[in-house]
């Protein structure tokens, strides 16, 4: 039985390098459970580079707000498999004025290494593009290699965090 069943918003179909096809879909807030689940199924690892500290289970609050979005400023994305299951999810979240967005994804952890956070990540870097943001960024730890590398593959460059020299900063300009 699917996990999800489809919204009535707009659903995309995106493409992995691996050939591997999936849904996307921004996220509502009867998707809050499924998300729950999703994260679950996270590595414990990948949920601590997705909320920068040890995160047992996403808390209410949390899943809320990646449920509850304006589609302008924020969004989460979905990224779902053909029995309808989370395989990857993406938060959106735009400054006043849409100068900057930041951008987090998340992939659930038997299901990567098949090029769904490259493709999800073109994916949402399109959509703010499309919004008229004028720059991704992410904040990593300094340990995500993977993503790091990810990110520089599509473009992204990389500075030390001001604040943090634990975490760095991957951005790409979109205009």
């Amino acid at each position: 039985m699917p996990d999800i069943s489809a919204p009535g918003g707009a659903i995309d179909r995106i493409e992995t390098r691996s050939g591997l096809r999936l849904d996307v879909r921004s996220a509502e807030p009867a998707d809050k459970e499924a998300l729950r689940r999703f994260f679950q199924a996270v590595s414990p690892e990948d949920r601590r580079f997705r909320f920068l500290s040890a995160v047992r289970e996403v808390r209410d609050e949390q899943l809320v707000w990646m449920t509850t979005v304006d589609h302008v400023r924020t969004d989460d994305f979905l990224a779902l498999d053909d029995a309808g299951q989370i395989v990857a999810a993406a938060m959106l979240a735009a400054e006043p004025g849409l100068a900057r967005a930041e951008v987090a994804i998340s992939v659930r952890a038997d299901r990567r290494g098949q090029g769904i956070g490259w493709s999800l990540l073109d994916y949402v870097a399109r959509k703010a593009q499309a919004r008229g943001i004028k720059r991704l960024e992410s904040v990593e730890s300094r340990e995500n290699h993977a993503a790091i590398e990810l990110q520089r593959e599509m473009g992204f460059s990389c500075r030390t965090h001001p604040d943090d020299a634990t975490l760095m900063i991957v951005s790409r300009d979109l205009a």
